[in-house]
């Protein structure tokens, strides 16, 4: 593991991408211990404050564990997907945010991945997810129901579907464009979106779902996401023309 002394890079940042790397690359295996701190200084010849400083970078990102005592120190971690899902949602909606992505993007790529976990979703769903998915569905049903639990409810109906497939890899790269992605299109859509269509769009698929209906499962998620995109472009059209009727201010 070696860093570049003469780079403008962060010291700290520089030794914890080596030995993010060395685990990476298996030089580094679940449950190693690393070298100590001071064995860490002298390897990079920095500071131990700046190996401590790296220390905690690798600990935030859950690539290793600190333990005390006689036989603690810092250990290569087993970093679970479950761990991932809130840096892959971080990411996910920085890109979104950051890069302008539009509306309609977001949304085909939402929609094109979920489309590929409902026939897995519909051969492997245990009764666990199906029952999430029909309380959601129950939930958004509810008449007194806030905007704000109405989106949150949307997204558990959604990532219920996701993990019916069975799949962690799918499961954990769909957590950017489930949990990211659809907060964001819930805040352009929910004050003008009918709760009723996507209440029956929801039971569509959950019963395609149940009775193992792959194709049609997709095909609910199709009309789905011709309805979000169709309900996006009225309310944009509508707050374009309200900006477009504002009264100009003098010159």
């Amino acid at each position: 593991m070696k860093i570049d002394p003469s780079s403008s890079a962060d010291l700290s940042a520089q030794i914890a991408k080596a030995i993010r790397d060395a685990i990476i690359a298996g030089d580094l295996i679940v449950d190693a211990r690393l070298p100590s701190e001071a064995e860490l200084a002298e390897q990079f010849d920095v500071s131990r404050p700046t190996v401590r400083e790296a220390l905690k970078r690798l600990a935030a990102q859950s690539l290793i564990r600190t333990q005390r005592g006689a036989f603690g120190g810092a250990f290569v971690n087993r970093l679970s997907f479950e761990d991932a899902y809130s840096q892959q949602i971080t990411t996910s909606t920085l890109l979104l945010s950051m890069n302008s992505v539009s509306f309609d993007t977001a949304c085909e790529a939402r929609f094109a991945l979920e489309r590929a976990c409902a026939p897995l979703s519909a051969e492997r769903r245990s009764a666990d997810h199906l029952a999430t998915m029909r309380a959601e569905i129950h939930r958004q049903s509810q008449p007194g129901l806030t905007d704000e639990a109405f989106c949150a409810s949307d997204v558990a109906f959604h990532r219920a579907l996701v993990d019916g497939a069975g799949n962690p890899v799918l499961s954990y790269q769909l957590a950017g464009a489930v949990e990211a992605m659809q907060p964001l299109m819930n805040m352009i859509t929910f004050t003008a979106r009918s709760r009723e269509a996507i209440v029956a769009l929801h039971t569509q698929i959950t019963d395609a779902i149940e009775d193992q209906k792959g194709a049609k499962a997709a095909e609910g998620l199709t009309e789905l996401e011709a309805y979000t995109k169709d309900l996006a472009q009225s309310v944009l059209a509508a707050r374009a023309r309200h900006a477009n009727a504002a009264p100009q201010a003098p010159q």
